[in-house]
């Protein structure tokens, strides 16, 4: 297959995974269901957290068998297509379960089952995605083909989003939230469908990768010691993680601000829109200005979210905060998420030595796992202090990030 095909493979596969996941996003989707479902912040929490430590942990073991086997595209089938099931799996849940009538508190264990299934899923897609892009598409075209996935993924987005709305307000609670995911899993499967038809590039070099695990593991920890741009890279994450604190919390900030949960799909219909319109600026930055340069602006625009809401939560308007203003919140907030991950896909492509792809991009996550313990913190944070604390801590550790980008040197000596 030519190197054109590829990079349309992987934008369209992309875009019809972008599509899908925004139909559960855990921000909004996710956290509103959950929310409605058990009434418990720490149980909102625990969304942004199982979602990010499912996607990390499998990492840094498929890291080491996908390193060793030489071939990733197995170890890809087997985390898109299973993801794909457990989100089908949720959305039948739900339609059997309202129609027997079980307890929201039956459903909403359920739901956070289906979740971690899910979560852990997509963790063991994460190596085996990084290494074939990064052999399927030019370095100078990985930022393109990265916004072009959102920008995709963003205007099918816009239509799910508009479907979601009409299914949330027209169908009884949950089922509409099955017939949601329904349309997550069909999008999820055309996705993993497209991008393993692709095939698997060759390598220009053979992996190197350790004998055993624990020498896998051991080489880790030397990596980390001694490559000083990765350790920065890890430690700007772990900030990065604090900031997610917040993420599954805007959309519950927004009932306390006096906008009801039934305004979730337009929520995320301008969450969507703000990725889908910053996608060019994105795509064009990463690839002419540097991943490291996107990273450091994505980073320090994250300070303005959580403190427009602690600003927000704070004054207290009478009648609460009309619709528009949050609007425009939800709006930023799908922006820098699509140019996070547009900038840390990337850099962390840039920094890998091309031999040991797979086991830094398992180094990397697995490292970086910790830090995504903190949503589920935070939904401590938030029942026992109030959310204004929630998204003051966030504010703080995206100011962090920041500082700690702007001390960051790549490998050829460039800071921009």
């Amino acid at each position: 297959m030519t190197g054109r095909r590829r990079f349309w493979h992987v934008a369209g596969a992309g875009a019809a995974f972008q599509a899908g996941s925004s139909a559960v996003d855990s921000a909004t989707v996710m956290s509103a269901l959950v929310f409605q479902l058990t009434g418990s912040p720490v149980a909102v929490g625990a969304v942004s957290t199982i979602l990010r430590l499912g996607w990390l942990l499998p990492q840094l073991v498929v890291g080491f068998l996908a390193g060793r086997g030489g071939s990733a595209m197995p170890f890809y089938a087997v985390g898109a297509f299973g993801r794909t099931g457990a989100i089908a799996l949720l959305a039948g849940v739900l339609w059997i379960g309202a129609a027997a009538g079980l307890s929201p508190a039956a459903l909403g264990m359920a739901t956070l089952a289906l979740w971690t299934l899910y979560a852990f899923l997509s963790g063991i897609v994460g190596v085996p995605y990084n290494d074939i892009v990064a052999r399927s598409v030019p370095a100078d075209l990985r930022s393109r083909v990265l916004a072009l996935r959102f920008f995709g993924g963003g205007v099918a987005g816009l239509g799910v989003a508009a479907l979601a709305d009409r299914l949330i307000r027209s169908l009884e609670f949950p089922t509409s939230y099955a017939a949601v995911f329904a349309i997550a899993a069909a999008l999820m499967l055309v996705s993993s469908i497209v991008f393993v038809a692709m095939g698997e590039p060759d390598r220009s070099a053979p992996v190197r990768t350790a004998d055993s695990f624990a020498t896998y593991l051991r080489e880790g920890i030397v990596t980390y010691r001694t490559d000083r741009t990765f350790r920065q890279f890890v430690i700007a994450q772990w900030c990065g993680g604090a900031v997610l604190m917040a993420a599954p919390f805007f959309v519950v900030g927004t009932e306390t601000l006096g906008v009801g949960l039934q305004n979730v799909a337009l929520l995320l219909a301008a969450q969507t829109a703000g990725a889908l319109l910053s996608n060019a600026l994105w795509g064009w930055w990463g690839d002419r200005l540097g991943k490291l340069s996107l990273m450091r602006a994505i980073a320090t625009a994250r300070i303005g979210p959580p403190l427009a809401l602690v600003v927000l939560l704070v004054a207290d308007a009478p009648g609460g905060t009309p619709l528009p203003i949050l609007l425009g919140v939800f709006f930023v907030l799908g922006a820098l998420t699509n140019g996070l991950t547009i900038a840390v896909i990337g850099l962390l492509m840039e920094i890998s030595p091309e031999n040991r792809r797979p086991a830094y991009s398992g180094y990397f996550n697995a490292l970086s796992a910790p830090a995504y313990l903190l949503p589920l913190v935070g939904g401590v944070v938030a029942a026992a202090f109030g959310l204004t604390l929630v998204f003051t801590i966030a504010a703080a550790a995206a100011f962090g990030q920041s500082v700690i980008l702007f001390r960051i040197r790549t490998r050829n000596g460039d800071d921009h």
